[in-house]
Formats: structure tokens, C-alpha cells, sequence
């Protein structure tokens, strides 16, 4: 923008059509003396943007002077870029051209000491013309004067005194201090780049100078050479506090409060591997601030979807604009990557979207195609420390992207679209970028986290745990944020340490308390808080997360799941509704309202949400099992067969064959418990066939054991136990559980009291069973300790234990003990002489299977216990 801009060239007859500019040029502005220094600072700055800019784009000017700068009301430009050309009104006497290789060109009183001696030039020799006309606007002379070309080349060369810039006693010391630098004789000792002379003005015009002079006589040149001569230490350590003082008193442009929509990268290099991938990269680049917070993917595609726009389609600037001003977030950022010959330029800039104004601008050079993501990394720092954070945090949470990520365009393109996909499709689309991520590139860490996070989704745990452990053995590779995610991620589903997972979500969202998704805040509504019992704790982050988030539909998910596992129902069905009217929907949305309906006996409901399930994407399977779930509580076996082969179909025609021998396993569970043995045995071995997953060994395992094969529930105990020596489920619920089974049927009534004792540690959490698809329900630990104690003769406590399950109807779900229970209770009121309670658990379990297949072992014996009763 403060660059003049050219419309047109042509050729015959040569012409160059420019935008028509209103106001005047710098150096009729100085013919009234020095400028004010507020206005030298924003003048300054804008010039020190527009060099950055050309420098970027490997241009050097090679005639700054005030005659090439003009003055508009929105600010200046630079005129004549590469021309060096007299314009009007020019002293043409002073104006010269120096031939030499290369025919530089340039106006004496503002050359370069390089210029002037002929030699190569680069970016710099802009920089210390730059720092003369800093001077003269601030001084309202020139520094190198002389009646002739060569006397003023003379005091350029160093063989003339240079008045003080403080000759002007407004003139801050650390506005002398900037030009002073850009006037370094020697062009190593002089600023290097233009966005460095830009970070010094912006933190000049932010602060206020303590040491600024407040009379105005005009002190001794020979006085202050000689004292600069003889105390250069307590000059530099002025200079140290004043630069100090500016940048502790700095405003920052952006806070921590402040939230930034990343627009995607202008690619026009022709090169389709930066597509999508350098937006990808500059957000985990970002990712690792603690100061930052980016918007998420996730709430920029639900404002896509109301803007009208495919969840996918690109971040152009205008794009990003709309979704700044709906969302109510600071800054825009945007990018571009554009090729020069061999090299590459990559830009950064950040938008107010509110105002407009410029947040920070700058650029940076790649030599190589293989050096792009260096630069990003570099620009991004550079960006972080610019918009206010500290140098502090930025250097301990900075580790570059190729470390962070992978040093391989193509395999960060693969995960970028991944992650992109993901966002917009699910894990079923997301897996197979990810997948070729890590073919690319096998050191890619974050890749391999996020292909075990998106296996364990869809529930194919062996996959899962084959590339997150793939991704723990290489998380010194990541940055620290990373790292979190990758032992968070190892202990959730290789160890299965949901305790240790948990601390590791705490001290994550400590660190980092926003983010990306997968965030600690988004990440503590799941798995390992459900599974250590925090159902409050869920609910607490879940809801901070929808007042930050309103369409963060997983919180919604997880805020309904800890409503139903607490039995708050009316909650989770508000929660539900809630989605509904943001159009948030998800196939698990479907099977909770069904489970919910399911607990309260809600036919009505139970029909519209089956009905509704036709076509769903991703919820044919798991409904298809919770409708076979439900009909094997009431006793219909027949039907409950039917729907369970329909989900393990389509779980298998969706390539999901953990999931279809997890149907498979719990459909044995329950033939097992309802007296079924023969049916139960068969239908383990069959699952068993499929997979040894954990969830797939317990439930075979309980369906064996139920149905009289301890030995076979034994063995599966014994691979458990070695398998998983962490895993919080394994050790508190599933091999518990097996052992005190086995040990029942051995007639050790007590021993498998003794052994269930372990479970009671996580007894009110849930399983994998249960929040995973709800093959299962919970408090199968209750059940069998119930059967023990009634075997124990020790009734009343077995009671209790059959009458917890009823009375934590959520954690248990569709699962059948919830029904058995009824008719459990009632035989620990037989034996303990209760007729009157025993009738009337006998009638609850009758009444819920009413229409249960009149087979059915159990109901057979529930029915001829019943009329001994009468």
C-alpha cells in the first residue's frame, strides 16, 4: 500500500500508466522545516514497510530521496522504483550519475557510502538512504552537505563531521539511535533488513523516551564526540535501558485475549504442493504460543457453512474478513509464496478486521525449495515476538516446523489435508492422508498421532495402537505442545493409563489453555475423564468450551454423554436439542437419544430415531447394534439376532472389522447372560476370530465365562493381564471380573467377592464397552459381585449391589443386566424371605419382558421362580 502502483506498460509508444496520487511530494513538505515526530514516526514506519516489501521481491531502489516519496492523506508512497531518475523540481546539480560496473544510479546527498565507491549494492544501501531522509525530516537539513558532488561524496566517505541528529532537541535518543544505525558507515554494522528499522520505529512510537533533552540550546559537537569517545561503555548501556524501557512499555498490538482468523496462503508459484500446506505449517508454527489463539478449524467451517460456503472451500482474504467480523476476532493473517527464479519469498501479513489497519508486515527469502519451511518457521517467529509476545516464551516454545512436523513438503501436504479433511468429512475420510503422510516420511511424528487418534474413532484399537506408539518412540520430534498430544494420546490407547492420560490433559491445558483442535480443554470431555469417573469435570470444561465455542460440536457430544452417565436425562436431552437448533449433528447424537429413550422406555421416540437413521452417513452400524441392544433388554432375542447381523454387515462393508467382532462379542455377551451357552461360545469364537482387540478378548471373555468355559475366560484374563499391565480398564473392571467369574464357578463365593474388590476404584466410571459405539453397558463388575454375595448367602449386600445397577440406569444404558437386575433383586428377596419386594422385582423384570421371545432360558425360569411366589 505504499508503494505507487503501476497499472500498465507499454511500448509504442512507450508509456507507464500510474495510479493518480493527490498531495505532494516529501521534499516540498520539508521546504517548511523539520516535521513533528509523531508524524516522522508514522511516515517512517509506512516507508520502512513498502522497502521491507521490495526487498522481498529482490528490488533494490537505489534513490531515496524525498523527491520519490510522495504524500497522500493515507499515507505515503514510493515513487520510481529502479528509474533513479530526475523528477521536477530537483536540484540538478546535485543529482548525479556514477558509472561503474553495474551503472549505479542515485542522488549524491543520499547515497550510500557503497554507492559512492562504486561497489556491488544490495538491499542495504536503501536502508542508509533511508536513515538520511529519517534525518533531514527530523532535522530539516541534510547530514552530507557540500557545494559540489564530491565534497558531499567527501562527508558520505567519512572525512567531514556529521552534525547530531539531536540538534533538534524533540528528536527522542532512540529515534537518534534508529537513524544513527541506518547511517553505519559500514553496511555490516547497519541495519540488515528493513523490517528490523520497522520493529525499532513501531516499539519508538509506542514507548516515550525518558532521556529525551528539554533545553534547547544546541550543545558542543567536539564536546559530545569527545564523551562519546571516552565513555562508549555507558553509552551502550544507555542505549540497552532506553531500548529496554521502550520494550517493556511497548503496546501490544494483539493480547492473549485476542483471537486471529489464519487465512489460507496466496500460492503463485504454480506449485500445488504449498496448497493448503504452508497454512497447515504457520498453524502449528502458532499452535506452540501460549500468547496466540487461532481460531479453530472447526468454528471457521461451521461460519463457512452459514456464510453459504462448502465447509473446504479456500480462506481467501475477503473470506476471512466475513468469518473476523461473525466470529468477533481481532486479526486476520494471511500469507503468500511466490517464485523468484530459484528462490522463493514468502509474505506474512496481519490485518485489524475491524479497521483495516496493518498489525505487522514483513517478508522473508528462501534460497531453495527445500528451505520454505525454515522461512516459515523464521517469519513466524518473527510474527509471534512482533504482535506482543515475549521473547521469553518465544524462545522456550519455539521448536522449528520441520522438526515439529517433517522436513518433506509432500508428506506435510498429505497431513495438512488430512487434517482438513477431517474437519469436513470425519476420521473414515481423514485416515488414508494420513496414512500417506508416513509413507512420505516415516519420522513424522504428528502424522502418526493424529492416524491412532483417528483409528481409535472409528474404533479399530489395534490399528490405533500400532501408529500412536509408532508416534510416541519418535515425540522428541515435536514441539511441546505436540507432546502433550502424543503422551496424552500413548497412555489413552497403549497403555490404557487413563489416571496418567488425565494428569497429562491437566498439565497440557495449564500450558496451553487454548488451541487447535485436538486442544486439552476438547480432549478432557473424553475418554480418559469419562473413564476415571470425572463426569463434573466434563461437564465443567465441556461448557467453557461451547461459551468459547458455541458450534464445537464434540462438547456437545461429551457435555450429553456425562448428562446420561450421571442419569440427569431431561440435561442430556437439552443438551441434544441445543445441537439441533445450531444444526450440529453427529451419528452418535442419534444412538444417545435412542439409549436415552431405550432407559425410559420411550417407544415413540425409540421409532423416530430409527427412522431417521436411513442414510445417516456413519450411523447406520452403530444404531443398527443399539436397536439390537435393546431388544435383547426386553427379551427379544429372535429380532435383537436380526439387528445385530445387520451392524456387523455394515461395519464390515465400511471396513470397520474391529468394530463388527466388537457387535459380534456383545451379542455373545448377552446370549451368555440370558442362558444361552451354546449361542454365546459360538459367537465369541467368532469375534475372537476377527480381532484380539482389549474390548473384543473382555466381552468374549465374560460371554465365555457366563457360559461355563472359565478355562477359554481364564486364558483371554491371563492375555489381558500381560498385555495391558497400565490399562485402567483391564486392571479395575476386566480381568477382575473374569477372575471372580472363574473363581464363582469354582464354588469361591468369597474368593470372587475378594477379587471384584479391585473394581470398585472405577465402578461408577465407564468402560471401553460403554463409551465406545455402547456395544455394552457398565456395572457389569455390580452384577457379578451381586451373584457372588447371593452365593455367599450374603443377601442384603447382594441386594444393594443388584439395586445400584438400577439406580445408575445411565452407566448401565441398553445394556440387558439393566433388565436382569429386576429379576436378580427379586431371587436375594426370596432367599432373604422378603415375598412382598421379591414380587414386586419379579414384576418389574416381567413387565419389561413382556414381549420376550417365550424360549428364552431365563425368562423361563424368572417365570416358573414367579409362580412359586403366588
Amino acid at each position: 500500500p505504499n508503494i505507487c502502483t503501476i497499472y500498465d506498460v507499454g511500448t509504442d509508444p512507450p508509456f507507464i500508466a500510474m495510479e493518480l496520487l493527490e498531495g505532494e511530494t516529501l521534499q516540498q513538505a520539508l521546504t517548511r522545516g523539520p516535521m513533528d515526530i509523531p508524524v516522522v514516526a508514522d511516515i517512517a514506519l509506512a516507508l520502512a514497510d513498502a522497502l521491507e516489501a521490495a526487498h522481498g521481491k529482490g528490488i533494490v531502489h537505489r534513490d531515496i530521496k524525498p523527491a520519490n516519496i510522495f504524500l497522500t492523506a493515507r499515507g505515503p508512497k514510493i515513487l520510481d522504483f529502479g528509474l533513479a531518475k530526475a523528477a521536477s523540481g530537483v536540484d540538478e546539480a546535485t543529482h548525479v550519475t556514477v558509472t561503474a560496473p553495474g551503472q549505479t544510479l542515485g542522488t549524491a546527498a543520499y547515497m550510500s557510502p557503497e554507492q559512492v565507491g562504486a561497489k556491488p549494492l544490495d538491499t542495504r544501501t536503501d536502508l542508509f538512504s533511508f536513515g538520511v531522509v529519517l534525518y533531514e525530516m527530523a532535522t530539516g537539513t541534510r547530514p552530507f552537505r557540500g557545494d559540489s558532488p564530491g565534497a558531499i561524496f567527501d562527508a558520505i566517505l567519512n572525512r567531514a563531521p556529521v552534525p547530531p541528529v539531536r540538534l533538534n532537541p524533540d528528536v527522542p535518543t532512540e529515534f537518534e539511535r534508529v537513524i544513527d544505525k541506518c547511517l553505519e558507515k559500514d553496511r555490516n554494522l547497519r541495519y540488515q533488513h528493513a523490517s528490523d528499522v520497522r520493529t525499532d520505529l513501531q516499539r519508538l512510537k509506542r514507548g516515550t523516551d525518558p532521556g529525551r533533552v528539554t533545553s534547547g540550546a544546541e550543545p558542543d559537537v567536539t564536546a559530545v564526540t569527545r564523551w562519546k569517545m571516552i565513555v562508549p561503555v555507558a553509552a551502550a548501556l544507555l542505549a540497552l535501558a532506553v531500548a529496554a524501557y521502550f520494550y517493556l512499555h511497548r503496546t501490544s498490538p494483539l493480547t492473549d485475549k485476542d483471537t486471529i482468523v489464519l487465512a489460507d496462503f496466496d500460492n503463485k508459484t504454480g506449485d500445488p504442493v504449498f496448497d493448503d500446506t504452508l497454512r497447515q505449517g504457520l498453524s502449528v508454527e502458532l499452535q506452540q504460543s501460549p500468547f496466540l489463539n487461532l481460531l479453530p478449524d472447526s468454528e471457521v467451517q461451521r461460519t463457512l457453512t452459514l456464510m453459504g460456503q462448502p465447509k473446504d472451500g479456500r480462506l481467501t482474504p475477503d473470506i476471512a474478513q466475513q468469518i473476523c467480523e461473525r466470529t468477533a476476532s481481532a486479526a486476520i493473517l494471511d500469507g503468500s509464496i511466490t517464485s523468484l527464479g530459484s528462490q522463493y519469498v514468502l509474505g506474512l501479513r496481519a490485518r485489524n478486521c475491524r479497521t483495516g489497519s496493518i498489525v505487522d508486515q514483513q517478508q522473508i527469502q528462501a534460497a531453495r525449495r527445500e528451505d520454505v519451511l525454515n522461512s516459515l518457521s523464521q517469519i513466524a517467529r518473527q510474527f509471534r515476538t512482533r504482535v506482543g509476545e515475549s521473547l521469553a516464551t518465544v524462545e522456550k516454545h519455539s521448536t522449528p516446523l520441520a522438526e515439529a512436523t517433517t522436513p518433506s513438503l509432500e508428506a506435510l501436504k498429505a497431513y495438512s489435508t488430512g487434517m482438513k479433511v477431517n474437519f469436513a468429512s470425519g476420521s473414515p475420510a481423514a485416515i488414508p492422508f494420513f496414512r500417506r503422510a508416513v509413507e512420505i516420511d516415516p519420522k513424522f511424528a504428528m502424522a502418526y498421532a493424529n492416524l491412532g487418534l483417528r483409528y481409535s474413532a472409528v474404533g479399530e484399537s489395534v490399528l490405533s495402537v500400532q501408529s500412536t506408539t509408532a508416534a510416541w518412540q519418535l515425540r522428541d520430534r515435536v514441539s511441546d505442545r505436540e507432546r502433550f498430544f502424543i503422551d496424552f494420546t500413548y497412555d489413552r490407547q497403549v497403555t490404557g493409563n487413563l489416571e496418567k492420560a488425565y494428569q497429562t490433559l491437566e498439565s497440557w491445558l495449564q500450558a496451553y489453555p487454548r488451541g487447535e483442535s485436538p486442544s486439552a480443554q476438547g480432549l478432557l470431555g473424553g475418554l480418559a475423564t469419562h473413564g476415571t469417573g470425572r463426569f463434573e469435570r466434563v461437564i465443567e470444561v465441556t461448557q467453557e468450551r461451547i461459551e468459547a465455542e458455541p458450534d464445537a460440536v464434540l462438547a456437545y457430544s461429551n457435555l450429553a454423554t456425562a448428562s446420561l452417565y450421571l442419569d440427569r436425562f431431561p440435561e442430556a436431552e437439552s443438551v441434544l436439542r441445543r445441537a439441533a437448533e445450531r444444526k450440529l449433528e453427529q451419528s452418535s447424537f442419534l444412538v444417545l437419544r435412542y439409549t436415552i429413550a431405550v432407559i425410559k422406555g420411550d417407544q415413540d421416540q425409540m421409532d423416530r430415531m430409527l427412522a431417521r437413521v436411513k442414510g445417516a452417513a456413519g450411523a447406520e452400524h452403530p444404531m443398527a447394534h443399539a436397536e439390537a441392544l435393546a431388544l435383547a433388554r426386553s427379551g427379544r432375542l429372535t429380532l435383537a439376532r436380526q439387528a445385530n447381523s445387520r451392524a456387523i454387515d455394515l461395519a464390515r462393508q465400511a471396513g470397520e472389522h474391529e468394530v463388527a467382532a466388537s457387535y459380534q462379542a456383545a451379542l455373545a455377551v448377552w446370549e451368555a447372560v440370558c442362558g444361552n451357552a451354546a449361542e454365546g461360545k459360538r459367537n465369541a469364537t467368532a469375534a475372537l476370530a476377527v480381532s484380539n482387540a482389549r474390548d473384543v478378548e473382555y466381552a468374549a471373555g465374560l460371554a465365555l465365562a457366563l457360559s461355563g468355559d472359565s478355562s477359554r475366560s481364564q486364558t483371554l484374563a491371563d492375555d489381558l493381564e500381560k498385555r495391558f499391565p497400565e490399562d485402567t480398564f483391564a486392571q479395575f473392571t476386566y480381568i477382575p471380573v473374569l477372575r471372580a467369574l472363574s473363581a464363582l464357578e469354582r464354588g469361591k463365593s468369597t474368593d470372587s467377592v475378594a477379587l471384584l474388590q479391585t473394581a470398585l476404584r472405577y465402578e461408577l466410571a465407564v468402560n471401553g464397552l460403554n463409551f465406545n459405539h455402547l456395544y455394552l453397558g457398565g456395572l457389569h463388575s455390580a452384577y457379578v459381585r451381586g451373584e457372588a454375595l447371593l452365593a455367599a448367602h450374603r443377601y442384603a449386600e447382594a441386594a444393594a449391589e443388584f439395586q445400584k445397577i438400577l439406580d445408575h440406569r445411565g452407566i448401565v444404558g441398553a445394556d440387558p443386566i439393566g433388565a436382569l437386575a429386576h429379576l436378580q433383586l427379586g431371587r436375594g428377596f426370596v432367599l432373604s424371605g422378603d415375598t412382598i419386594k421379591a414380587k414386586a422385582a419379579y414384576q418389574a423384570f416381567l413387565a419389561l419382558w413382556k414381549d420376550a421371545d417365550p424360549d428364552v432360558p431365563i425368562l423361563r425360569q424368572a417365570k416358573a421362580e414367579y409362580a412359586k411366589l403366588q
